[in-house]
């Protein structure tokens, strides 16, 4: 299996949180792991972000991109090109995405049309997960609005230890 992750998934092979466990366990079963080139800043923003609003403590989110860091030459990196830009703007206006959402569903694309194979598209975030969809790609998790249900009504589901950096 092919998996792209976008930047909000990615960050969850890093950091315990809720999805955590569920992006371990479809990255294990995936043969290749692709993101956008521009989830490398994003995902050192988030981080970055976490410390300040006190979600993790310093030292766990240096550790956490660090890690983060050195995986990054093994996920395949998928370029921003104007072919990907242009798909993004098509697809935000289509589906009401965010500019950076748009282009994780783009460059997801692209490289699905590319490899001329499936590949499953892993986010968190509804609009870009239903977007995915809509357009014919697989989407990982299986039943995201259920998902995000059930951490709602904070049932215990998996691994969520808070502040705590996953260790791999």
């Amino acid at each position: 299996m092919l998996l792209y992750l976008d930047a909000n998934a990615l960050v969850k092979r890093y950091v315990a949180e809720p999805g955590s466990t569920e992006i371990a366990a479809i990255v294990n079963q995936a043969e290749l792991v692709g993101s956008a080139l521009i989830s490398r800043a994003e995902v050192a923003a988030a981080l970055a972000k976490a410390v300040r609003v006190g979600a993790l403590r310093e030292g766990g989110a240096w550790d956490a991109l660090k890690t983060f860091r050195r995986d990054w030459p093994d996920i395949v990196r998928l370029p921003i090109s104007e072919q990907v830009v242009a798909r993004a703007d098509n697809l935000a206006w289509e589906y009401g995405l965010r500019g950076y959402d748009a282009i994780h569903l783009a460059a997801a694309a692209v490289w699905q049309e590319a490899l001329r194979q499936g590949i499953v598209l892993a986010s968190f975030d509804r609009a870009l997960w239903t977007a995915g969809a809509q357009i014919g790609m697989r989407v990982y998790p299986a039943d995201l609005p259920a998902l995000l249900a059930r951490w709602k009504t904070n049932k215990p589901q998996g691994d969520e230890r808070g502040d705590q950096t996953q260790t791999r």
